[in-house]
Order: C-alpha cells, then sequence, then structure tokens
C-alpha cells in the first residue's frame, strides 16, 4: 500500500481537524497521502488532484464524511476497483461503518493485511429516446424514477426480461441494490436485503393501489420502465444526487453493471451489529 487517495466531505470541521493529525500519520509510514481538490483546501495545501483522477492514481480511497461522499466516490471507480473505507464523520452511515475512534485501528488492519471486505453491486442505468441511447449513469445504491414536485402520479409500464409486469401509478419507483436497500427503498416500505445477495428490489412509492408491493428479482434480470405520463414531470435520479429529465415515452433500461466496488469493513464488526446499531433496533 503506497498510495491512499482521500476525500472528505466539503466544508465539514471535524475533517479539517482529522487531516491534520491523518497525514502525518500515513507519511510516517511510509505511505503518500494523495487528496482531491476540495481536501487539499480543507488541509491548507496549495493543490490537489481532480476528484475524478483519484481512483487511477492510488492503491486505496479513504472517504471521510457519510453515505452520501462516498456514494458519490464509488461512482467513479468503474472497472479499478480500487477498495474504498469509509469513515463516518456524522449522520446514520451504512457505507460510512468506521468510527473516527476506530480509524487507525482500520488503517493498520490495512496495511498489515488483515483486513475484511464485501464486494457491492453496481447498477448500470440507460435512458433510451425514440431507440437512442442518450443518458447512462452507474449507481451504488438505486436508480429512481419519481414525479416532479408540482405533477401528480406518474405512469410506470414495468417490463422484467422482456415480460410485461403492470403498470405503477405512483409517485414513482425504486431499483435498489442490496447495498441501497437500507437507504430510499428501505423509507419507502421496501425489505432489508443482505449486502451481497445478487438481488434487486422493485419498489413502488406511494402506490395509488394498496396491494403493490415491492418485488425482489435476481440481479441478472433486465428491467425496462416506459414513462408513460404525458403531461406529467418525471426524472430519473441515481443516488438522490445525479439527475435526468424524462420525457413522455422514455425508456429507462437497469441492469447490473458489469462492475463491483470494494467496500473495506471494520475489523470483528458483523452486518447485524450496524442493522442494531444505525435501526436501533431492541432500544
Amino acid at each position: 500500500m503506497k498510495r491512499v487517495g482521500i476525500i472528505a466531505k466539503p466544508h465539514k470541521p471535524e475533517a479539517r481537524t482529522v487531516l491534520q493529525e491523518l497525514l502525518p500519520w500515513l507519511e510516517a509510514r511510509g505511505v503518500e497521502p494523495v487528496l482531491d481538490v476540495d481536501t487539499a483546501a480543507l488541509a491548507g495545501m496549495p493543490a490537489g488532484q481532480r476528484k475524478s483522477d483519484l481512483p487511477g492514481l492510488v492503491d486505496l480511497l479513504l472517504v471521510l464524511g457519510g453515505d452520501g461522499t462516498l456514494l458519490s466516490v464509488a461512482r467513479l471507480v468503474g472497472p479499478r476497483d480500487v477498495p474504498i473505507l469509509g469513515v463516518n464523520l456524522g449522520g446514520m452511515g451504512f457505507l460510512t461503518e468506521v468510527t473516527l475512534e476506530g480509524l487507525y485501528q482500520a488503517l493498520e488492519a490495512v496495511f498489515q493485511g488483515t483486513y475484511e471486505s464485501t464486494q457491492r453491486i453496481l447498477l448500470s442505468a440507460t435512458v433510451h429516446r425514440q431507440g437512442e441511447r442518450i443518458a447512462e449513469y452507474v449507481a451504488l445504491n438505486d436508480a429512481v424514477i419519481n414525479k416532479g414536485a408540482l405533477a401528480r402520479m406518474i405512469e410506470l409500464e414495468t417490463h422484467i426480461d422482456g415480460q410485461y409486469v403492470t403498470t405503477f401509478r405512483a409517485d414513482g419507483l425504486i431499483l435498489s441494490t442490496p447495498t441501497g436497500s437500507t437507504a430510499y427503498c428501505l423509507a419507502a416500505g421496501g425489505p432489508i436485503v443482505y449486502p451481497t445477495l445478487r438481488a434487486l428490489v422493485v419498489t413502488p412509492i406511494c402506490p395509488h393501489m394498496l396491494n403493490l408491493r415491492p418485488l425482489v428479482i435476481p440481479d441478472a434480470a433486465k428491467v425496462e420502465i416506459v414513462q408513460g405520463s404525458a403531461n406529467e414531470n418525471a426524472y430519473l435520479t441515481l443516488d438522490g444526487q445525479v439527475g435526468f429529465a424524462l420525457r413522455h415515452r422514455d425508456v429507462v433500461q437497469v441492469v447490473r453493471s458489469d462492475h463491483t466496488i470494494t467496500l473495506l469493513k471494520t475489523p470483528g464488526k458483523n452486518y447485524f451489529q450496524i442493522l442494531r446499531a444505525k435501526l436501533k433496533w431492541g432500544e
């Protein structure tokens, strides 16, 4: 492990304090820290690398922030499969599970090769308009089609592997990975899916019919959704961070990406411990 890329949530005061201690700690162990532009500014350094370039320059990506920061980093990794270690600086933190108190213990485990890791699938979402592909995205948590702020419910004609499922009349539809099952999917009434299962979850948002329920399907399935509302605004959103405006009869195709990401875990901590802590089970 020669170079560690560090990406911190911008404007996070705690990150500046952490960086002041972390950078010399890494250098004392012969590890070169590589910071993106915003993180370099937090650390008081004159220059940094473009965030999109970091995965190609380092052996490990260290994320200081929350799940949103890690999601943005995960979409940058692509085929490079650089492992990501997420350190929680506040908030729920399902993905950034390492605490500040456990940061150096986790890094020592990484440097000694005794760390634990987990592979997570990604989604590939494409938008087709009149038979032409016009947009393509990758997401770790979910691809969501939802209505505009002032729109009524929308109609989403849904097909799985070429078979018609139903036309959802709802506020929207969530296509989630197991990783994303504890995010928007869970808030919309979807199931918690163990993160390494090879599955996708289709969850309607406030459906017009009460007997419509979330659907768990194989991750090898191809999901196609036709935006069927002529007079309503609808948007495709990836991980709650990237959006694309949809037109009437646009087709959104969602499949498992060819690439995965590697998340490093807190030594000795299992998934159910995280669920109990984050969801306050038993309290």
